[in-house]
């Protein structure tokens, strides 16, 4: 099945707002965890709280900040409309890795709610690989 611009446009777009989104809910939850790991001073198998509390807040802004990293490519590649280079498709493919990851643990941790967010996520990431590249193998 071929897409057009008017296919994969939006899809383009769509998926950018989303992993904006998601990017705000990662830090955002991470920030949540890491302010109650603090003050409530837990501890996991004797683990320093601060370090803990530490830990959380680096990765919700590393993972916040790829996601936000996923978002601009997507956002440029709807904009030329054309597929994105080497590395920012490996980028791309890495945020649809975790995606689909996180979607696996998700289930038994979270629930299907969860798990389908992130299925229709990873769906739109990898939608907007495939269908870009097939227009540029096209033209070549």
């Amino acid at each position: 099945m071929r897409w057009g611009a008017v296919g994969r446009r939006p899809v383009a777009w769509v998926a950018a707002v989303v992993l904006l989104l998601e990017a705000l809910g990662i830090v955002f939850v991470n920030g949540v965890l890491a302010t109650v790991v603090d003050n409530q001073r837990m501890s996991l198998a004797g683990l320093d709280p601060d370090a803990m509390s530490a830990g959380s807040w680096v990765l919700g802004g590393i993972l916040g900040l790829f996601l936000v990293l996923c978002a601009a490519i997507v956002v440029r590649t709807a904009v030329r409309d054309r597929a994105p280079g080497r590395w920012a498709r490996y980028a791309l493919i890495g945020c649809a890795v975790v995606h689909g990851v996180l979607g696996a643990l998700a289930v038994g941790l979270v629930g299907w709610t969860a798990f389908a967010f992130l299925m229709v996520v990873l769906g739109m990431l990898v939608l907007v690989l495939v269908a870009y590249e097939q227009r540029d193998a096209a033209a070549a």
